[in-house]
């Protein structure tokens, strides 16, 4: 049997030290293990204010709106082509603040946000596909997210470099490839193939004194390079030959970047290459098939539907329930919200 703690609310925290754990306000204690949450149970007339305070509406909407912020754990969705990742999310948060009556959301708010969420992976604008999102104390498993394994699909394109190494970018040379065969493609492959060294592209997500270099590039200053780090490749095969157009699956770790792959191969065949179209197809244990949700099923139930709650060892380690209840049980003791989730 596995024991979850779900913590409900944005508000539910916990400080551990060497005894146990402690309200950081000083107040009450119920220890599980050495596991608190800390959020007391509401008085009826708190859960009113509460929220009357976030949403200026009716109990249904403060309803729905305590449903959405209780949400602890990953999910997916699908990025299409054009918006940036963090363009995506922010459409995500206000589509479902407006479906549970927050009026004007404004998602792009740092401060005193209503839904903590967050990305695993930037995918660029031009690229689609799964975009791992966490919600939550689900936003503190993203940096698993990150670290773990990618796949992607990715059309090249002979004879033609630009500067982004993609296709949004401008043709800065252009070179013969038609002395390329399939097999030369094929021979190619395999020396990016396993842990290899790559040089990160200058229009990326990385960035320099606080600022990304991609923004620094659009702002017409002088960017390096950054050095070449290593970064591992699990799996490389070409798919499709039809040039100038080529087809690659590629199996990745994190820090991998498609684009220098693509431009990369190119230099190696004695030519030029761009990224023409990319496609994230899995992340994590998330696949763009089965688990990403498209725009149009952005909602609370499909969430809830597809939502892989975080565990008790990502959000409480070492936390251990002794129970034999097999339904949602939710506990007010000491005057603190503890709700556990067991399933077989």
């Amino acid at each position: 049997m596995i024991h979850r703690v779900v913590l409900f609310g944005p508000e539910a925290q916990t400080t551990r030290n060497n005894e146990g754990v402690e309200p950081a306000d000083g107040g009450r204690q119920q220890h599980v293990g050495k596991y608190v949450s800390r959020r007391r149970a509401p008085t009826e007339e708190a859960e009113t204010s509460m929220a009357g305070n976030i949403s200026n509406s009716a109990g249904p909407v403060g309803s729905s709106l305590s449903k959405l912020q209780s949400l602890n754990g990953l999910f997916a969705i699908n990025k299409k082509q054009g918006p940036t990742s963090a363009d995506v999310l922010n459409m995500l948060k206000e589509t479902l603040l407006k479906e549970a009556g927050v009026k004007n959301p404004n998602p792009r708010k740092r401060k005193k946000q209503s839904l903590k969420m967050g990305h695993g992976g930037t995918l660029d604008s031009s690229a689609s596909g799964v975009l791992v999102v966490g919600v939550g104390n689900g936003t503190k498993m993203l940096s698993t997210m990150l670290a773990g394994s990618k796949k992607y699909v990715a059309v090249g394109e002979l004879g033609k470099a630009t500067d982004t190494l993609d296709a949004s970018g401008i043709v800065i040379l252009e070179k013969d490839f038609e002395h390329i065969t399939r097999l030369d493609l094929e021979e190619k492959l395999k020396a990016f193939t396993g842990d290899i060294m790559q040089v990160p592209p200058l229009y990326s997500a990385l960035k320099k004194d606080g600022q990304r270099l991609s923004v620094l590039l659009k702002q017409g200053h002088q960017v390096e390079a950054k050095p070449a780090r290593p970064v591992t490749v699990y799996n490389l095969s070409l798919q499709e030959f039809k040039p100038p157009l080529f087809t690659l699956d590629i199996e990745c770790g994190g820090g991998f970047y498609v684009r220098s792959l693509v431009d990369d191969l190119g230099k190696a065949l004695s030519s030029c290459a761009h990224v023409k179209e990319l496609i994230r197809t899995k992340q994590g244990q998330f696949t763009l098939e089965e688990h990403a949700l498209h725009e149009e099923q952005w909602t609370l139930e499909n969430i809830l539907c597809s939502l892989q709650p975080c565990s008790e060892s990502d959000i409480f380690p070492s936390l251990c329930l002794a129970c034999s209840c097999s339904t949602l049980d939710l506990y007010y003791t000491a005057g603190y919200v503890i709700s556990q989730v067991t399933s077989g």
